[in-house]
């Protein structure tokens, strides 16, 4: 973990997937995150995947280097805690409504210049999640095969969560920063909804839907570029593109496809080596070329080939087998060990950067439920030993994981 964030304390109230991203990211820079949970866990708490005892692997590694509070919000002793704990540092974080007992307008009165960050379904408050969102804007109409006509294919990655998380991070930096210089805190909210929208649009597609033809379906093809999968002689399934020139020349050369490349370009009176989009709107006389060219190659040759001459490429793998390749995992320096609250070892990614002037260090691990507890409530809200005594007692906190029955 980085300390490029040292002296920066956060506090962090959600759940799923875009809120702790973004806490997550703020910790691995060096912030303390100090993330609120209900005692016995949130929604999230037990999400899948899961280890075979049941713990949630998806939650400690969206919580890893962050502190753990476990208190009983469904109370309002609960609630006036998570107050206090939310205007405590000065910068919080959250997808709980804007509306109820974590609105800044009621966080303010605690400390006028805090900082919120808010992460939304959409603008106007309304629920919605990766899914949702991403039927909504049209994506799945645009995957899988042209045959499958009008059926939506849903992708399995949460790109909009992940997003969000990434431009929640950066928005409370840029709130920081902001302060540093007029002396105002705010609440910044972040509609998924829009992040999805904005992204998309920012890419050129609702233009694009707009001003042209409807995109169709293209399978593997990669849109207005030479990309796809083709398959070699012992049965290995590649990725290939040729989105530069290098790529492209790289790609003939190694194929030998010279001759019949010129060839194409001379019947059609076109050239494929600087415009990918020549080549994507010729892909009916390339392909075939290609992939016959590929299919009388064996795949270690071929991708030694690829590789010296600067071709831009992928195999395909599984989950597992991407888990255990060296490049990806196993000798990554990104990843290391580190104790999980589930037991499990397995490799664990710290921060995805690296650092000319400082070291990496070793992922660190994720909180047991309530871990940091009277830690926090001692160093953020000045509350003394019987205080937090008392809390406890009466179940208002919890020190450490109650498990759910």
């Amino acid at each position: 973990m980085y300390q490029l964030l040292s002296g920066l304390s956060i506090v962090e109230a959600s759940s799923f997937v875009a809120s702790p991203t973004a806490g997550l990211y703020l910790a691995q820079l060096g912030a303390e995150v100090i993330r609120v949970d209900q005692i016995g866990g949130g929604p999230d708490f037990r999400r899948w995947p899961q280890s075979p005892n049941g713990a949630s692997l998806y939650w400690e590694n969206l919580n890893r280097a962050k502190k753990s509070v476990a208190l009983d919000i469904s109370r309002p002793e609960g609630r006036e805690v998570m107050q206090a704990l939310a205007a405590s540092t000065g910068h919080f974080l959250t997808n709980f409504p804007a509306e109820g007992f974590l609105a800044h307008e009621r966080l303010v009165e605690r400390r006028p210049d805090l900082i919120t960050v808010r992460i939304m379904g959409t603008a106007e408050g309304g629920p919605a999640l990766d899914y949702t969102v991403n039927a909504a804007i049209g994506i799945p109409q645009l995957t899988g095969p042209a045959d499958l006509g009008d059926r939506p294919v849903n992708h399995v990655l949460p790109a909009w969560d992940l997003l969000t998380g990434a431009y929640a991070a950066f928005t409370m930096l840029a709130a920081v920063q902001h302060r540093s210089t007029s002396g105002r805190g705010g609440e910044y909210r972040i509609p998924l909804q829009d992040v999805a929208t904005g992204s998309v649009a920012n890419l050129g597609m609702i233009a694009e839907a707009l001003v042209t033809s409807p995109r169709p379906r293209l399978g593997n093809d990669v849109f207005g570029a030479f990309g796809r999968d083709f398959v070699t002689a012992d049965g290995t399934r590649l990725m290939l593109m040729a989105i530069t020139p290098r790529h492209w020349s790289g790609l003939v050369a190694v194929l030998g496809l010279g001759n019949d490349v010129a060839r194409i370009e001379a019947e059609r009176g076109v050239s494929f080596a600087t415009d990918e989009g020549v080549r994507f709107a010729h892909r009916d006389a390339l392909f075939p070329l290609v992939e016959q060219s590929v299919a009388a190659r064996q795949a270690p040759e071929l991708l030694a080939q690829l590789e010296r001459n600067g071709c831009c490429f992928g195999t395909y793998r599984t989950m597992a087998e991407a888990a255990r390749n060296p490049l990806l995992v196993t000798q990554n320096p990104m990843f290391g060990e580190a104790p999980n609250p589930s037991g499990e070892q397995y490799p664990a990614a710290g921060p995805f950067l690296t650092s000319s002037g400082e070291a990496r260090g070793a992922p660190c691990s994720a909180p047991k439920l309530g871990a940091h507890t009277t830690e926090v409530l001692s160093e953020r809200l000045g509350l003394s030993g019987a205080e937090i005594g008392a809390l406890l007692d009466h179940s208002i906190v919890a020190q450490v994981p109650i498990e759910r029955t």
